[in-house]
């Protein structure tokens, strides 16, 4: 082999072997690093452009280490919740072509507008009788933290650089609707640090929760709360959330890009996964795999309570862990 068909034969060789490692289970690889250490792929490019003309072994050696260094980081490096772009820049797109939505893509337009503010506190009293209540969470580039309860329905402490968080609400026949979200967010957010809403949610009534967002920090500890159903729709971000013992149905959908998804549910809980996905990778532990997608807790058939979670995604990191 010629020396400057080596580098991009070790390359496909490493990329080869990463995709077949990942397809087996053998080992996890962090996809979305790619999204926070693409400029490994030019130092590979510079190094090699360097070293171009030179034939000797150590620059051989320097060049495959260089690429089999920067493959591991990339790969393997673990770095939490981060997803940018570049130290200090992170990125976020969202588009509000759908500001006003519920759970069946309704629309709300005529929903109560109650507070539209850059940075401020929305509150929405409990009624008694409310069993049921609908939060749909929608906008980017910004932090979510729900971890605490109100003796309100609805609670949250904002802080936007740009544009505002509006709430707006509504009843129907089955349940009190909650709407809020970031309005007029668009295009880029080069600070999305400054931007944040910490939410606080009733004890009393079960839930549905909704989140739709781009590149978004969220961290959720609904283990205090009864939830029906959770669902995210998200792009390239990072998604944590725990959560308390089922009810006779909780359903988890989680459909994302290029995501870190970290599920947290109680060690003695029923759960089964339905899982369909391209290049993600898939940690389920404590599950036992029935067939090519679908992974369950043992017993998981004679439990009265159950989690069904169903993910899908591209380039994703999907975790299910148990506490």
């Amino acid at each position: 082999m010629k020396n400057d068909k080596l580098i991009p034969g070790v390359i496909l060789v490493l990329i080869g072997a990463a995709f077949l490692l990942s397809n087996f289970h053998v080992l996890h690889f962090h996809w979305y690093n790619i999204f926070h250490l693409w400029p490994i792929f030019l130092v590979i490019a510079g190094v090699n452009l360097v070293f171009a003309h030179n034939k000797s072994t150590w620059a051989t050696i320097l060049k495959i280490a260089v690429v089999v260094g920067g493959f591991g980081l990339l790969l393997f490096g673990n770095f939490e919740n981060r997803f940018s772009f570049w130290p200090g820049f992170h990125y976020g797109y969202h588009n509000d072509n759908n500001d006003n939505y519920d759970d069946n893509g309704d629309d709300n337009s005529d929903s109560t507008a109650v507070q539209a503010n850059a940075t401020g506190t929305f509150n929405e009293p409990f009624a008694a009788g409310t069993h049921f209540a609908v939060l749909n969470i929608s906008g980017g580039g910004t932090t979510y933290r729900l971890n605490d309860t109100t003796n309100q329905l609805f609670s949250a402490d904002t802080k936007q650089s740009n544009g505002a968080y509006e709430f707006t609400h509504h009843q129907d026949s089955a349940a009190y609707v909650i709407d809020f979200h970031l309005k007029n967010h668009k295009g880029f957010n080069f600070d999305s640090d400054k931007n944040s809403a910490v939410l606080k949610l009733n004890l009393l009534p079960e839930w549905e929760v909704n989140v739709k967002a781009g590149a978004t920090d969220l961290n959720f500890d609904l283990s205090k709360f009864k939830i029906r159903k959770f669902r995210i729709d998200g792009g390239a971000a990072s998604f944590n959330v725990k959560f308390g013992a089922p009810l006779a149905e909780t359903n988890i959908d989680i459909s994302t890009g290029v995501s870190g998804v970290d599920l947290q549910i109680p060690q003695n809980a029923a759960c089964s996964i339905t899982i369909n996905s391209g290049l993600s990778d898939n940690q389920f532990d404590g599950f036992t795999k029935i067939n090519g997608n679908t992974y369950q807790t043992t017993g998981f058939d004679a439990a009265k309570n159950k989690f069904y979670v169903h993910m899908s995604g591209g380039l994703s990191d999907f975790k299910v862990r148990r506490y």
